[in-house]
């Protein structure tokens, strides 16, 4: 296993990419809810800000503000993925995933990006956004319901 060492920037800015173990699946997107309740849970024991949030039926996309003085943005992905996990029926399992005890509804790792300047934010904004347009499920982000394009563009 890699040793990667992922960046601690107290209060940064972080474009994160999140998928689920089984590309081509529509579970995000069908147990929305879920996400958002794990979403919401997670927010009101460990705040951070939502900049930008799109989610597709097998990955999502968003940007986090984290808090002055805090760095810690895998605890807060582990505790939003355990508690879809454990509200979504059981994706399958290899033998890895019952030694760690994991539901198999995620890959293991998200990727990560922490953002530099203005240009760099506006410009993974702008990508959440069109993200639905290139995968062919819509044809303009407004047409996309599970997207904050429509909380930033009423």
């Amino acid at each position: 296993m890699s040793s990667y060492r992922r960046p601690v920037l107290p209060g940064a800015r972080i474009f994160f990419t999140v998928n689920l173990a089984q590309r081509g699946s529509d579970l995000l997107v069908r147990e929305i809810e879920s996400l958002r309740d794990a979403v919401r849970r997670t927010r009101a024991e460990r705040p951070f800000g939502i900049d930008a949030w799109v989610v597709l039926p097998d990955h999502m996309h968003c940007i986090w503000a984290l808090p002055e003085g805090d760095a810690d943005f895998s605890t807060r992905w582990s505790v939003i993925k355990a508690r879809f996990s454990r509200a979504v029926p059981a994706g399958p399992r290899r033998p890895s995933h019952e030694r760690r005890r994991e539901h198999g509804v995620w890959q293991r790792r998200f990727w990560e990006h922490h953002l530099r300047d203005e240009d760099d934010w506006r410009a993974h904004v702008g990508y959440c956004w069109i993200n639905p347009v290139k995968h062919g499920l819509v044809a303009h982000p407004r047409d996309w319901p599970y997207s904050s394009w429509h909380r930033d563009n009423p």
